[in-house]
């Protein structure tokens, strides 16, 4: 049986699921160089809760899913890859955004105020709105999530991926996130669950062969990749758009609109 109920819609699990992942990886202790960590879910749940609401209503044929926030992307916003004027302009949401406990002076959270571009998710999100004008049309078939919620900040303010954390830290972190993704992925019940980069994919195939999921269903779900939209990837600066969507009907899948 699915774990989202009759009474229960995707929307409502997934939310139910990040608050529960939100709750859990509060309780990490992160050892230098992790200096601040931000939780979107925690001080932009308000425009999370929107972007759930709104496009998570029905299951979906494709999720793609993302590693960890970007600092000008759902570090502000809430939402995944949530460069702001895509996420405002074309999704049409707007909240409030609050501070995090721990605020770090050089990456400061100025929500929709944030006057930075992030280039990952202005790529993947212009790709979506050039194939799809309205975003409704887009979310009516995908959705986009990311594997875990957490931006990790060195005292410097350098990003520090969670890849990076010692063994005693990461296996919780990643258990934790392994949770939230089996409940979105039972409560969106897609065809296909795409990593948006290599790490993304390999997180996907461990919750797919692992008891989490419901074996029928993790038997039929179709698993694969496409380039990350990252900056630092030269072959991404040289065509993300186009070298993503060569990926996608390789692997057969039905590009959306």
């Amino acid at each position: 049986m699915s774990a989202t109920s009759a009474s229960t819609s995707p929307a409502e699990a997934l939310l139910r699921a990040a608050r529960a992942l939100s709750g859990e990886l509060a309780h990490l202790r992160l050892p230098p160089p992790v200096a601040h960590v931000y939780d979107p879910l925690q001080y932009a749940w308000a425009s999370y809760a929107q972007y759930v609401e709104r496009f998570a209503s029905a299951p979906k044929r494709v999720v793609l899913l993302g590693m960890n926030p970007g600092p000008f992307g759902m570090v502000q916003t809430g939402v995944p890859f949530g460069e702001v004027a895509a996420v405002r302009d074309w999704m049409g949401i707007r909240a409030p955004v609050e501070r995090p406990a721990h605020e770090h002076a050089k990456r400061r959270i100025d929500g929709f105020d944030c006057t930075r571009s992030e280039v990952s998710g202005r790529r993947l999100w212009g790709w979506a709105a050039g194939r799809c004008a309205e975003a409704a049309r887009f979310f009516e078939h995908w959705f986009v999530l990311n594997y875990c919620p957490l931006a990790l900040l060195e005292e410097s303010g350098r990003n520090f991926t969670p890849d990076r954390l010692p063994a005693s830290v990461l296996q919780p972190l990643y258990a934790a996130c392994d949770r939230h993704l089996a409940a979105a992925l039972q409560a969106l019940a897609p065809q296909w669950a795409i990593g948006i980069g290599g790490f993304a994919e390999k997180r996907i195939r461990t919750v797919a062969e692992s008891t989490l999921l419901e074996g029928t269903f993790a038997r039929r779900l179709r698993i694969g990749c496409i380039l990350h939209p990252s900056p630092a990837s030269p072959l991404a600066n040289r065509g993300w758009a186009e070298a993503a969507e060569m990926q996608l009907r390789e692997l057969g899948v039905e590009l959306p609109c």
